[in-house]
């Protein structure tokens, strides 16, 4: 569908490009040549998702990209959320970065027979589904024109049917969710009787003013997104927040009201399905941090009686230390094996990690009726992260976290007998990858709490099974007694198998399934006899598959692609990779044009900087700029951008660690005899962005950069960007080395800016390109700058995304692959 924009600001802005004329354009919405078209519009592998009984498999494909009619619909900006009034939907994801995937179809899998039922969606945008504790039910929310509903799905015959009488309010999130098994819902509906919406008759009453009375203290910049600007926002504010809880019968679809509409922030029930956790923002509002940072109640709610008690007042939180907590109790959450038992921490160090304490938080317990005195079951010497209950309420999972040393710990410890010393289990840069133990698997109880899987003595765990090779994932039982793991599953070589969940049947497990050339697919697999000269690390246990689904392959002729991995080393001595692809038809010895794609990491340690991440045995799909392999380009994917050094100052090295992991990348692509070094250009979205603008800035490695969403001036970030924690007063030479518009003088290469106007993501504001392309322009560079109308930080629509494809073509073929 083509658009015609009118107006400078929905246009797509298009600069100077080669002798052209300088000065805006207007333009049409551009496709690619139709076969990147094709593959670009191609529908993605569903998503699985097996029932806690493990009886069946819900299959969810999502739309790949939706119009831009839909991205386009009006929407208010109101203290870190977006929303359209008309049906009071969510316009954003959660974290902000573009508009919720419609579901485009739901598939039921019985893992036994194999039968497959298609559920027949109703009109509108249907979300993710939520099992039922006991698997026989699934609830989800529908999105129309004039409100988000609820349905309700029954896992036997597939038969959906939307719960009458209920309009849900989705703003804050925690819309829906079982209540203490599987025959009702907590759900947040838009209150009755409500009335129009405020208005100001589209003229403001008055300035945004804001004050600071000298209070000392940080305030991250990345908290401010679609802040408050206004007295009228506050009352949009308080109008679309507001929700009332009520519980709803899921099999008769009745709907009863508790207590009275609120702005309730979280909600989270309890295992005994009667009491409720709920965080309550209240006013004053404030103009300079998002809805998170309110002033908030956190209480109890008694769905029986709508008695509320309430637990704590939390002030304003809009002075929190740059990598730091909140003062005063935080991290609410329920005991799983209690009816209802809360467990939260509080900060020790005032929640800055700057000040040096013996321990950082301590964890206490409270107990309903919750009016007496908590109870102190813990203190923690890094800061706390939460539990991991098991069903044996003498066993529980305890963690905690140092972002400085990038270091986490795990301790086995009986929560009722704090004063006994816990078992240490695991000691270990949390940015290990080679010897990372994995993660706990769950199930849940008939309540729906989640606790730990146990099997007697065992508890068990599955990773992604990182390796020099790349990722294998496992499945590994942990003897609770001796604390050593054994080995049940692990991927083979030539292909990326994931474990899904147990099956009801005893001994079966059902994995996801893909390799190079085969699209995933579900395999249930039986954990047979033991082999006694397994070699170390495989799997202890035979295990034979077979095909629960049969899902075909949406693009064969990108099965024409190949990939391989390469590794290699930086001039300091850091271990390095990339993944190497190369286009349809290419033939060994051929040098071709190249693109490099990467994205900058940070890490504590060289050691784990160097490990490898990822597989070259997925089912290879092509993002936009992998597109570019349909066009003879060869890929310099997912290189490893190291920034390696103490959390605290790592970021004096920047660019010269930039550089460094930059001409190791293309000196070993070279090497390889696949890539033309006078023929490579480099793309990087967001951070990356960053990246690209720099290396464009600062080397001659490359003919021409695309840089999408970036952040190019750090100052307008300047309490901390990324891992940098000093301010910009602290450490301005900092902030002006890894901003490219002060070097725009220098960017003389070929450089293409994109971006969303819409971004809402903190330090990638739309400016921070307007300003880089004037920049640039002002001194003499070649460039070119593209606004998509409507677009976050990522772009959603399938007009934005072909404009994308197109760009980036042009932009390359123009000054890589026929570069003079």
């Amino acid at each position: 569908m083509l658009i015609r924009r009118t107006s400078l600001a929905a246009a797509v802005a298009v600069a100077t490009l080669g002798l052209l004329a300088a000065g805006p354009a207007f333009a049409d919405y551009a496709k690619p040549p139709e076969h990147l078209l094709k593959v670009l519009k191609a529908p993605p592998p569903p998503a699985p998702n097996i029932d806690p009984s493990g009886q069946r498999l819900l299959l969810t494909t999502a739309q790949t990209y939706p119009s831009i009619t839909r991205v386009a619909q009006p929407y208010l900006k109101l203290a870190g959320v977006r929303l359209e009034p008309k049906n009071r939907s969510r316009h954003d994801t959660p974290g902000g970065y573009g508009i919720p995937a419609c579901v485009a179809d739901f598939t039921l899998v019985e893992i036994v027979s194999a039968k497959s039922t298609k559920v027949n969606l109703p009109q509108g945008c249907a979300g993710a589904a939520q099992w039922s504790a006991d698997g026989s039910r699934f609830a989800f929310q529908n999105a129309v024109d004039t409100s988000v509903q609820l349905w309700v799905g029954d896992a036997a015959t597939g038969q959906v049917k939307q719960v009458p009488n209920v309009q849900l309010n989705p703003i804050f999130g925690s819309t829906v969710q079982w209540l203490g098994g599987s025959q009702s819902l907590l759900v947040k509906l838009v209150p009755a009787n409500q009335g129009p919406a405020p208005s100001n008759g589209g003229t403001p009453t008055g300035p945004d003013a804001q004050e600071s009375l000298g209070s000392s203290g940080e305030s991250s910049t990345y908290e401010a997104r679609d802040t408050l600007t206004s007295v009228h926002d506050e009352k949009l504010f308080a109008y679309y927040g507001a929700s009332q809880l009520a519980v709803v019968d899921a099999a008769a679809g009745s709907v009863r009201a508790v207590g009275q509409p609120a702005l309730y922030n979280d909600v989270n029930a309890a295992p005994d399905g009667v009491h409720v956790l709920t965080e309550t923002l209240k006013a004053p509002f404030s103009h300079a941090v998002t809805y998170q940072r309110f002033a908030n109640d956190v209480a109890v709610l008694d769905l029986g009686n709508g008695r509320n008690t309430v637990l704590a007042s939390l002030p304003l939180a809009d002075r929190v230390p740059v990598h730091g907590v909140p003062e005063g109790p935080r991290g609410y959450d329920w005991r799983s094996t209690d009816p209802a038992t809360l467990v939260y921490a509080e900060a020790l160090d005032k929640g800055d990690w700057k000040v040096s304490v013996p321990h950082r938080d301590r964890v206490l317990m409270l107990k309903a009726p919750f009016t007496g005195k908590p109870v102190e079951i813990a203190r923690t010497a890094q800061r706390f992260e939460g539990f991991a209950w098991s069903a044996d309420p003498a066993v529980s999972f305890q963690f905690e976290n140092d972002e400085n040393r990038h270091w986490m710990q795990a301790r086995i410890v009986d929560v009722d007998q704090p004063k006994k010393e816990g078992r240490l289990l695991w000691d270990m840069s949390s940015d290990e990858l080679y010897g990372n133990p994995g993660n706990l698997v769950f199930k849940r109880l008939p309540s729906g709490a989640p606790v730990v899987r146990q099997e007697g003595n065992t508890v068990f765990l599955r990773g992604q099974g990182a390796s020099p090779q790349g990722d294998r994932p496992f499945l590994d039982a942990l003897n609770l007694g001796t604390l050593k793991s054994e080995r049940l599953f692990r991927s083979a070589a030539d292909a990326y198998e994931q474990i899904i969940g147990f099956s009801a049947t005893p001994g079966h497990l059902v994995t996801w399934h893909q390799s190079v050339m085969d699209p995933p697919n579900a395999f249930v697999r039986l954990l047979g006899e033991r082999i006694d000269n397994a070699k170390a690390g495989e799997a202890q246990f035979e295990s034979r598959p077979t095909a629960l689904t049969k899902l075909v392959d949406p693009t064969p002729e990108v099965r024409q692609i190949q990939k391989r991995l390469v590794t290699y080393k930086r001039a300091d001595g850091v271990d390095l990779s990339f993944t190497l692809y190369t286009p349809p038809g290419y033939k060994e010895g051929q040098r071709v044009p190249a693109i490099l794609y990467a994205y900058p990491a940070d890490f504590a340690n060289a050691a784990q900087a160097g490990q490898v991440s990822g597989s070259q045995q997925t089912f290879t799909r092509l993002q936009p700029y992998r597109l570019m392999l349909l066009a003879g380009y060869a890929i310099i994917d997912n290189a490893s951008f190291p920034i390696v050094g103490d959390p605290k100052n790592a970021y004096d090295t920047y660019l010269e660690q930039l550089e460094a992991d930059a001409k190791a990348a293309v000196d070993k692509a070279v090497e390889l005899g696949v890539v033309d070094r006078n023929r490579i250009g480099v793309t990087g979205h967001s951070h990356g962005g960053l990246m690209t603008a720099n290396l464009i800035a600062h080397t001659n490695l490359f003919k021409a950069g695309v840089a999408t969403s970036g952040s190019y001036n750090k100052t307008f970030t300047p309490f901390g960007f990324q891992n940098e924690r000093r301010s910009v007063w602290q450490a301005q030479d900092v902030y002006l080395k890894a901003s490219p518009f002060f070097y725009a003088d220098k960017i003389k290469l070929p450089l293409l800016l994109v971006h969303g106007e819409d971004d809402a993501n903190p330090g990638t504001e739309p400016f921070q390109s307007r300003k880089l392309y004037q920049a640039i322009r002002g001194n003499g560079g070649t460039t070119r700058l593209v606004m998509l109308p409507n677009e976050p930080h990522w772009y959603t629509a399938l007009e934005s995304n072909e404009q994308l494809v197109h760009e980036m073509l042009n932009w390359f073929d123009t000054y890589v692959k026929n570069a003079k």
